[in-house]
């Protein structure tokens, strides 16, 4: 909704200010230029990325216009399939603890968080480091380096939208050119007319350095940025992992372990420790009568 709100704001404001300076829109209504400029920017992306990358980039956009950052809840069932897990792996033997990570689609615990697990990637991510821990070779320090490299390789393909749009953004304003000195051929073959004929040949011609520079910096831009932001969000959840299960590691029991984790989540967003406890609590009734008792 943000996206669409903006772009009705800028072409707003961009075709109201030159209406109101006296220009008329149809001078800008020049459809094979726009044909030029979009179709030569479609062709140079479809050019210079995978399919994987489009597809991946149409998904982008749609979780860009939707905003599809992780809500409160999101975070909540995050933290509360780790607390789960952990208390699994501190009072369960090794086979019952690998019956959930080996299959988390049929796991009572998974089953509990579908947030968590629709998102098959952050589902595999946990199960993989929770295996490791469970062989018990591995040393804290040599797991938070290898979780560092993956989530930077999880970053980097997850931003390759961005990347491959914001190519695009930065190419517009030259392809808007292309389809400016394109018009100035044609109106080149038409200096023998009246200056009326050839004004309006030239004025069409410029329109396309300003569809280029416009869908640039006020359009393809803009969006590519907002990917990042929605992206960057998304990954956030695996640093939430990261921090989760290596204090654990470094042994923290599972209840403090979560607020290493919730510590890395943006104030913005950052669900208050109460509710963290009550969410996980009200899923542990052994730990809710504990702390009934306790109080």
């Amino acid at each position: 909704m943000g996206i669409l709100i903006g772009l009705i704001v800028t072409f707003g404001c961009v075709i109201g200010g030159y209406m109101a300076m006296g220009g008329h829109v149809n001078v800008l209504v020049q459809p094979w230029e726009v044909v030029i400029i979009c179709g030569a920017a479609l062709g140079t992306f479809l050019v210079a990325n995978p399919m994987a990358t489009v597809r991946d980039t149409g998904k982008a956009c749609l979780e860009a216009f939707r905003h599809q950052v992780p809500k409160n809840a999101d975070y909540l069932e995050t933290l509360g399939v780790l607390h789960s897990l952990m208390r699994e792996l501190r009072t369960k033997s090794r086979s019952e603890v690998e019956v959930h990570i080996d299959n988390p689609e049929e796991s009572a615990i998974f089953q509990s968080f579908p947030s968590v697990l629709k998102n098959r990637d952050l589902t595999y991510f946990i199960c993989d480091y929770c295996r490791i821990i469970i062989i018990g070779n591995a040393r804290p320090f040599e797991i938070e380096a290898l979780m560092d490299e993956e989530i930077q390789t999880i970053r980097r393909d997850k931003l390759k939208p961005y990347h491959a749009l914001q190519t695009v953004a930065d190419g517009l304003p030259a392809l808007g050119i292309v389809a400016a000195v394109l018009g100035v051929i044609k109106a080149m073959g038409a200096l023998d007319q009246s200056p009326e004929i050839l004004g309006a040949l030239v004025g069409a011609a410029l329109v396309g350095t300003f569809l280029g520079i416009f869908l640039s910096y006020a359009v393809v831009g803009p969006i590519a940025a907002k990917i990042k932001i929605v992206r960057d969000k998304k990954n956030r959840l695996y640093v939430i992992v990261k921090q989760t299960l290596l204090a654990y590691m470094n042994g923290s029991m599972p209840q403090v372990a979560l607020e290493f984790g919730r510590k890395t989540i943006s104030a913005y967003d950052r669900p208050s420790i109460d509710a963290v406890e009550e969410s996980t609590l009200s899923l542990n009734p052994a730990g809710a009568n504990a702390g009934k008792q306790a109080a």
